[in-house]
């Protein structure tokens, strides 16, 4: 089981600056999983246990000298600290641009290593940067879990399947900070959070309590997938009549999920999205949000990247 590959200047910049700050957010714990072609970090996919993420890399999107064998057909899957990971790409970057350009510029290799800690007596794995400069080289080690076995490896990579379906019906959202702007008030109103969305391109938020009830709402949103037209008689009611209406007509779908996964999947702004699409699965099975990023300086979707999360619903909800 061999990993090795250097880090481009893209890639540095992505995970340094942009998705690893995002991913740890997400969780302190989550699987790395090489192949021959990608780099995905996962979160929660095997326990069920909170928002499920997938963050998705083309290998050229991150690295060159790309190197991965094992007898797994070339897969490899481990869980790893993300902040300790954030830490020492962040740290190997500083003494990388120590050393800066020219004929001695430096290199951050990551590579997979078995060694043995001190005063312990048994090996143990790590993902190892190394950063080689002119008269010296420093080496950080990330401790990461033993490799995945065999069918630990399929049971992830049949999540990962599974977790690819799309919503039938995608809503785009304009201004995340607008909506975590709202959410930061709800979060002092209560902890459930009804969502709904229709084919109208219509995405309503409410909280309720027996005191309170807070609501946002954003319509004629641009819509990816099943669509329809809002019916004319419907314009001028309350959104909260409208959108039960459309539930009603099978036009819309509502469920109902934690404010504090709602708030905590909003924290991939930091990976910088340039949009972002919410969908409720069939049968209401969990609320999907997925952020699409460009090709710097067009309108064209980078391929390379994909990044979306699942938050698990509280109510199945209504179709």
């Amino acid at each position: 089981m061999k990993f090795k590959a250097f880090l481009t200047d893209n890639g540095v910049n992505l995970l340094e600056k942009r998705f690893l700050p995002a991913l740890d957010k997400m969780g302190k714990i989550c699987h790395l999983y090489l192949t021959r072609d990608y780099v995905i970090f996962l979160h929660n996919l095997l326990n069920g246990d909170g928002i499920q993420s997938i963050a998705q890399f083309r290998k050229e999107a991150l690295f060159d000298d790309y190197r991965i064998s094992s007898q797994n057909d070339d897969r490899i899957a481990f869980t790893i600290d993300i902040s300790l990971l954030h830490r020492a790409v962040r740290s190997s970057v500083s003494i990388c641009s120590e050393f800066g350009n020219g004929p001695t510029a430096n290199r951050l290799q990551i590579k997979l290593v078995k060694k043995l800690p001190l005063n312990c007596t048994q090996s143990m794995p790590f993902l190892t940067f190394e950063t080689k400069g002119y008269k010296s080289a420093v080496i950080q080690d990330v401790p990461i879990s033993k490799p995945m076995s065999r069918a630990q490896v399929l049971e992830l990579q049949t999540a990962l399947d599974m977790a690819q379906d799309l919503p039938q019906t995608l809503v785009q959202v304009p201004d995340l900070n607008q909506l975590q702007n709202f959410v930061d008030r709800m979060k002092n109103v209560g902890d459930l959070l009804n969502v709904s969305i229709s084919k109208y391109g219509d995405l309503h938020v409410q909280i309720s309590t027996g005191l309170i009830t807070l609501g946002a709402e954003y319509r004629k949103l641009f819509v990816i997938g099943e669509q329809a037209s809002a019916p004319a008689e419907d314009q001028n009611l309350s959104a909260q009549t409208r959108s039960t209406r459309a539930i009603l007509r099978g036009d819309a779908q509502s469920v109902q999920v934690s404010v504090k996964h709602f708030a905590k999947s909003l924290q991939y702004h930091l990976a910088k999205p340039d949009c972002t699409f919410y969908g409720i699965a069939p049968q209401g099975a969990c609320l999907t949000v997925i952020f699409q990023f460009f090709i710097p300086g067009s309108r064209q979707t980078d391929k390379s990247i994909s990044l979306h999360c699942r938050l698990p619903v509280l109510d199945p909800g209504t179709s």
